[in-house]
C-alpha cells in the first residue's frame, strides 16, 4: 500500500481519487446488445449467451422443480448458514415498516402517505469468479416483504447451463418463482425491455462488473429504474492503537479479494500501525485462494495517517466510503459523527464480513462516493410511496382562499375556478 502522512487538505481530492475506467468505450457494445435484446427476444439472449459465456442454452428458464432439485444438492452446513441470515436479515427489514399515520393539517383537510410496493422488480445476482448467493437474500428478502407481486432473478449459467446450488437455496426460501441463467449486459435488457420468456420489470437491483453497470444506468434512458449507481467495493477502516492489527489485515483482504478493482483505504493515528498492518497483510495473503487478485487490488490502495482525528474523521466522510470500520477507541461515540457511508462497522469486533452476510443490515450499498446522497437497499427501495388527502366541506372552506390566492397569484385561474365552484355549491346548499 502506498503510505501518505498527515495530507494537506488541497491533497485530499487527487489522494481519495478512485480509479476510474473509460465507461464511454463500453457504451456502443453495451448499446448494440441492449438494442438488439429489445428487437429480438429470447433468440438474441441465446446469442449472446453463447458469445460471451459460452453456453448453449434450448431454454433459459429455471422452473420450480428445477430450483428445487438444484438446491437439495447444497450440503447442510451452508444451507443452516443460510437459514440463519435468513431469519437476521428478514428480521431487521421487518423493521423498516411504518404505520400509515393520518395527519389533520387543518380541520377538515386530512392527509397520509401509503407504501406500496413496486409490482415487478428484477434482481441481478452475478456469478463470474464468485456467485453471490448472499446477494438473493440481501435483495430478495425485502422486495417479499414489501409486497412486490413479480420478483425477477437472472444469473449467469454455468458452462453446463446450471446454476450455483445456493443461489437455487436461497432463492427457494425466499419463494421466487421466475428464474432465468441469463447473465450480463443481456441480463439487464431482457428484465427492461421484457422478450417472449422474460418478463419486462419497471425497476433492476443488483451488482454487476462494468458492462453490467453501464446496461443498468442506460436502461434508464428506456424507463426502468435501477437501485443506485454502483462501482468497485470499497473498504475504509479507521485504526489508532486500539485496533488489532491481524484484525485491520484481515477486514482490508477480505475486501480486496472481491476483485482487482477493489479499493481498499486505511486511515491510521500513527505510521507505526500500517507498519504492524502491513505485516500481518503479508502473512495472511500466503494463505489466500483469492491471492492474486486481492495483490491487485491492494496494488492501488492507499494507507494515510492522520494524527489528528476530527481531520481524520473529515477525511473519511469527505471519501464516503461504501463501508467504514470503526478500530479506535470511542467508535461509538465517533459513528454519530459520520454522515457519509453506506454502512458503518463499530468497534474491534464488527468485521464488515458480518453485514456482508448476516448481521441482518443490507449489503447492496452505494460506492464511489454516492454515500454521499444515496442510502443502500432497503425495504423503502422496493416500494412507491403514495401521498393521499381527504377534505370535507369544512375542510374545503378553510383552505379556498389561500389556494384561490396563490392559484391566481401564477395566473393559474382554472385551479381558482376548481376550488371556487365548489365553494359556491356548498353556499349555495347552505
Amino acid at each position: 500500500m502506498r503510505i501518505v502522512e498527515n495530507p494537506i487538505k488541497k491533497e485530499w481530492p487527487s489522494l481519495l481519487q478512485r480509479p476510474s475506467f473509460d465507461a464511454n468505450s463500453l457504451l456502443p457494445k453495451v448499446q448494440e446488445v441492449l438494442d438488439t435484446v429489445r428487437e429480438k427476444g429470447d433468440e438474441a439472449v441465446k446469442s449472446h449467451t453463447l458469445s460471451f459465456d459460452q453456453v448453449e442454452l434450448s431454454s433459459f428458464t429455471i422452473n420450480m422443480g428445477q430450483i428445487n432439485q438444484i438446491a437439495a444438492t447444497l450440503n447442510s452446513s451452508v444451507k443452516k448458514a443460510i437459514d440463519v441470515a435468513f431469519v437476521n436479515i428478514e428480521k431487521f427489514h421487518q423493521s423498516q415498516f411504518q404505520k400509515v399515520e393520518k395527519i389533520e393539517t387543518m380541520p377538515g383537510v386530512w392527509c397520509w402517505r401509503k407504501s406500496v410496493g413496486i409490482e415487478k422488480v428484477g434482481i441481478y445476482i452475478p456469478g463470474g469468479t464468485a456467485p453471490l448467493f448472499s446477494t438473493v437474500l440481501m435483495l430478495g428478502i425485502p422486495a417479499k416483504l414489501a409486497g412486490c407481486k413479480e420478483i425477477v432473478l437472472c444469473t449467469p449459467p454455468n458452462k453446463d447451463g446450471s446454476i450455483h446450488p445456493a443461489i437455487a437455496y436461497a432463492a427457494q426460501l425466499i419463494g421466487i418463482k421466475n428464474m432465468y441463467s441469463i447473465g450480463g449486459v443481456q441480463a439487464i435488457a431482457a428484465m427492461a425491455f421484457g422478450t417472449e420468456t422474460v418478463p419486462k420489470v419497471y425497476k433492476i437491483f443488483g451488482p454487476g462488473n462494468q458492462y453490467v453497470t453501464a446496461a443498468k444506468q442506460l436502461v434508464q434512458q428506456y424507463g426502468t429504474a435501477i437501485d443506485m449507481p454502483a462501482g468497485p467495493s470499497e473498504v475504509c477502516v479507521w485504526a489508532d492503537e486500539s485496533a488489532n492489527p491481524a484484525f485491520v489485515a484481515a477486514d482490508l483482504l477480505s475486501q480486496a479479494e472481491h476483485g482487482a478493482d477493489s479499493q481498499v483505504l486505511l486511515i491510521a493515528s500513527k505510521a507505526s500501525i500500517v507498519e504492524k498492518v502491513d505485516k500481518a497483510i503479508e502473512e495472511q495473503l500466503k494463505l489466500l485462494p483469492r491471492k492474486d487478485f486481492a495483490e491487485k487490488a491492494l496494488a492501488h490502495s492507499k494507507a494515510i495517517v492522520m494524527n489528528d482525528t476530527e481531520l481524520a474523521l473529515e477525511l473519511i466522510n469527505e471519501y464516503a466510503p461504501e463501508h467504514l470500520i470503526l478500530s479506535i477507541e470511542n467508535a461509538e461515540q465517533i459513528a454519530e459523527k459520520v454522515w457519509n457511508a453506506g454502512s458503518v462497522f463499530i468497534g474491534n469486533y464488527s468485521p464488515e464480513s458480518v453485514g456482508d452476510y448476516a448481521s441482518g443490515t443490507n449489503h447492496t450499498l452505494p460506492t464511489n462516493g454516492y454515500a454521499k446522497a444515496y442510502s443502500g437497499v432497503s425495504v423503502d427501495s422496493f416500494v412507491k410511496k403514495i401521498t393521499f388527502q381527504q377534505l370535507t366541506e369544512r375542510g374545503l372552506t378553510n383552505i379556498a382562499q389561500t389556494v384561490m390566492e396563490m392559484a391566481k397569484a401564477e395566473s393559474l385561474e382554472a385551479h381558482a375556478n376548481a376550488v371556487q365552484i365548489r365553494v359556491d355549491s356548498i353556499n349555495n346548499n347552505k
